[in-house]
């Protein structure tokens, strides 16, 4: 599976943007993609996830509410929306897929199994 993130940029507080990340394979109806972040001196933290069969879909605390992953079958492609985001959203972000879903770790990084090459979000106050 090779994942190709874009979408990044300079957006100020409070705006929009959409992330997308187009997938080359769908290997398993257990595949899941999550988004994840990492912000400059910070460890990488997990932001959303969506299971690609049921669409279930999961958040961090910190974005719940504003920011919306989705996807879209047709063209392997998932999207992170991010709505009103805040200087604290800067980060580089980072989509990955996980072959084998299990709910109970979906925002542990050691349990994705491919990963983009991250797309820089700047957030200006």
């Amino acid at each position: 599976v090779q994942l190709q993130a874009s979408g990044g940029g300079l957006v100020q507080a409070g705006g929009s943007l959409r992330l997308s990340c187009a997938a080359s394979g769908r290997p398993s109806s257990r595949y899941a993609m999550g988004w994840f972040r990492q912000a400059p001196g910070k460890e990488r933290e997990f932001v959303a996830a969506i299971v690609w069969s049921s669409g279930m879909t999961y958040y961090a605390d910190s974005v719940r509410g504003r920011f919306t992953i989705s996807r879209d079958n047709a063209e392997n492609t998932v999207y992170l929306h991010l709505n009103s985001p805040k200087p604290a959203d800067t980060a580089v972000y980072y989509c990955a897929a996980d072959l084998i879903f299990d709910a109970r770790y979906y925002y542990l990084t050691g349990r994705y199994d491919y990963w983009g090459q991250g797309t820089e979000v700047t957030v200006s106050s």
